[in-house]
């Protein structure tokens, strides 16, 4: 069945009530099953498994890859499958949009965690309770929730604004239920197929899966005398340096002190797939610049050293030492910087967020008279009763397990509102939210009143960007629900359900994968950041928060003064974006977090980029069966390689932690 819209002449000239009559009696589905015990449930356990792979990824790589598209091929598939079996009836399109609101949700609660959160554990020391985590994430999302649904009447009942993403996973839902016969459960089985080879091969680099196999289930320890497990070496120089026993050096630097290595991470060449050519060429270019050319000249001069601990111990330079001692710095200016550039450049965003705020809109007002839709939207008062209530009880909570003043959380409340509306429209216009620069705009706030105390400007800054992210990616799944004529309440009822489901995947996975025990079982903070998780989302906040609390007195000269060439580069990338309209291929955004990210990692993910964009430009053809898999199958095949590698690798953790 074709989506039904409005023209643009409605949606110019149109009330809201008119809308929304036409909306009621066309497209609404109100006999259609949507939030089911099954789909509730299906949504719950997918949303936790991806929600699980979006945290590894989050940690490796700084990024939050969406799982909505992944979770409505999956329910499609596994019902699709059980159908065919006579198991089950199959799921309507409705149940399956619920379940994808579902995960989707689930998918929200990683960027706190490697986020603000994790620079609060970092600057402090203090690792905070799982029970604190989880009551702080559902907290602050469900805040999001409430703001969002008085939003939706006007960014998609009125303005019937595009939201790009929604609008796409809404595209790929009507084409699996009634598309071309055979398309979506073809994109389910490639998904599958690349999911498992890509699982395959990350338990053969796995030194906790090869110890299962080879010392528990084949005891190989016992009959062949072996005292450690055989692996596959994911790092491929690693044969290099076994046959040849020479180290490659930059000046006087051993290459592998600086982490230029090459290793073949499968769920990094599916994060390059999905980020594209120009992102992961930007990503590339920061790691080059900052790891092959500064970093053995500033390991050369003195500004890079090794430490020595009070307790004696030494601490080699390495790639985290090099980060954290001198490079975190001018990538964290460039990344600010370009963020803050880019979004002045777009003053539409603030004026459509302005007109939004004074209710002025294009269209012309509601005309009095019952409103339509009282019976399905959220009802309002939930909404005027419930943001107050939970943002005061936000900030006590703030206030309560993190010591923020009580003032201060309370100050940055009103930010919430205005930077949830900028938030909205960016993500409604483009499909891209500018948290991480707004975000900047409170903990500089929040920093200048009160520098004694990290948590005073990470947590507002923290809770500010989350609500806001909360509300506009809420809106964005909202848009599907709407095109496909779905409950709104069932959506709002599904996010809640979501949260809860990602909190309890993510939060127990946070202790596990970088908060583990040692041998006298105590954790550190320490351990958050390794060479395995950069965690560059929370370096990003830290070197803000340190930026703040100290100043820049206590940085070498090198950094100060790589610091004013960062940010004048930002701003010139920026500008060149604008004023070519986005056809300049460079992002100073991602040639910051290019310098935060393992090199090795950003050189996989440059990989998998170049792969696809070479497919795609050598199958442009559609009907083909080549462009069907390397274009259209792009996402299920990045999808399968992200969770096939993350979910072995998550696996790899638990065994390490079970197997002795």
């Amino acid at each position: 069945m074709a989506l039904q819209q409005l023209t643009e002449e409605q949606i110019r000239t149109w009330t809201r009530r008119e809308k929304d009559e036409w909306w009621l009696k066309n497209v609404y589905r109100g006999d259609m099953a949507q939030l089911t015990f099954r789909s509730g449930l299906t949504g719950f356990l997918l949303g936790g498994v991806l929600a699980a792979t979006a945290l590894y990824i989050a940690a490796k790589t700084g990024i939050t890859i969406g799982v909505g598209l992944t979770s409505v091929i999956l329910a499609f598939a596994i019902f699709r499958i059980l159908h065919g079996a006579g198991m089950v009836q199959d799921m309507t399109i409705l149940e399956n949009n619920c379940t994808q609101s579902i995960a989707t949700a689930a998918g929200y609660t990683v960027t706190a965690l490697s986020s603000s959160l994790g620079a609060y554990m970092l600057v402090t020391g203090v690792i905070i309770p799982w029970w604190q985590m989880m009551i702080w994430i559902v907290l602050i999302a469900c805040i999001g929730v409430l703001i969002a649904f008085p939003m939706k009447r006007r960014f998609i009942n009125e303005d019937q604004l595009p939201f790009p993403e929604g609008r796409a996973s809404g595209v790929v839902l009507d084409a699996l239920y009634h598309g071309a016969a055979g398309a979506g459960m073809f994109k389910a089985r490639l998904l599958g197929v690349v999911a498992v080879g890509t699982a395959t091969w990350q338990a053969l680099v796995s030194d906790g899966w090869m110890k299962l196999i080879q010392f528990k289930i084949l005891r190989m320890d016992q009959w062949a005398g072996m005292k450690e497990p055989w692996v596959v070496q994911e790092r491929l120089d690693t044969y290099y340096y076994q046959a040849q026993g020479a180290a490659l050096k930059i000046l006087g630097t051993d290459i592998r002190v600086l982490g230029l290595r090459l290793t073949l991470d499968a769920a990094m060449l599916g994060v390059g797939g999905l980020m594209g050519i120009a992102v992961a060429t930007s990503c590339l270019l920061g790691a080059f610049i900052n790891f092959v050319v500064l970093a053995p000249i500033m390991i050369e001069r003195g500004d890079i050293v090794e430490r020595v601990l009070a307790s004696g111990k030494v601490v080699p330079i390495s790639r985290a030492e090099i980060v954290n001692q001198w490079s975190l710095w001018w990538g964290v200016a460039m990344m600010v910087a370009g963020a803050l550039v880019g979004l002045l450049a777009k003053p539409e965003l603030f004026t459509s967020a302005f007109k939004s705020l004074k209710g002025t809109g294009t269209n012309k007002a509601v005309t009095a008279g019952p409103d339509p839709l009282k019976d399905i939207e959220l009802p309002l008062w939930m909404s005027w009763v419930g943001v107050p209530v939970l943002s005061i009880l936000g900030a006590y909570v703030a206030h309560l397990f993190f010591g923020v003043p009580m003032y201060l959380a309370l100050v940055s409340l009103p930010l919430i509102f205005v930077l949830t509306v900028i938030c909205t429209n960016s993500m409604a216009l483009t499909s891209w939210t500018p948290t991480g620069a707004l975000s900047k705009i409170t903990q500089f706030t929040m920093g200048a009143i009160d520098k004694t105390n990290p948590a005073s400007n990470l947590l507002p800054a923290g809770m500010t960007a989350e609500i806001a992210a909360n509300a506009a990616n809420l809106l964005s799944d909202i848009k599907p629900g709407y095109m496909l004529g779905g409950k709104p309440r069932h959506q709002a009822a599904g996010h809640v359900i979501g949260l809860v489901a990602g909190v309890a995947a993510c939060v127990p996975l946070y202790f596990l994968l970088f908060l583990p025990p040692d041998a006298n079982g105590v954790r550190s903070t320490a351990t958050i950041i390794s060479e395995q998780f950069a965690m560059p989302g929370a370096l990003q906040w830290k070197g803000v928060a340190e930026i703040i609390a100290k100043g820049f007195g206590g940085l070498p000269v090198s950094a100060l003064i790589t610091m004013g060439v960062a940010v004048a580069a930002a701003i010139a990338i920026e500008l060149a974006r604008v004023f070519t309209k986005g056809r300049f291929p460079l992002s100073a955004v991602s040639i910051g977090l290019g310098v935060v990210l393992p090199p090795e990692s950003t050189f996989a993910m440059f990989v998998g980029a170049l792969i696809f964009w070479l497919m795609g430009l050598k199958h442009k053809t559609p009907g083909t069966r080549k462009h069907v898999i390397w274009v259209e199958g792009a996402e299920p095949i990045c999808a399968g390689l992200i969770s096939g590698s993350a979910l072995m690798g998550i696996g790899n953790a638990i065994l390490n932690v079970l197997i002795s």
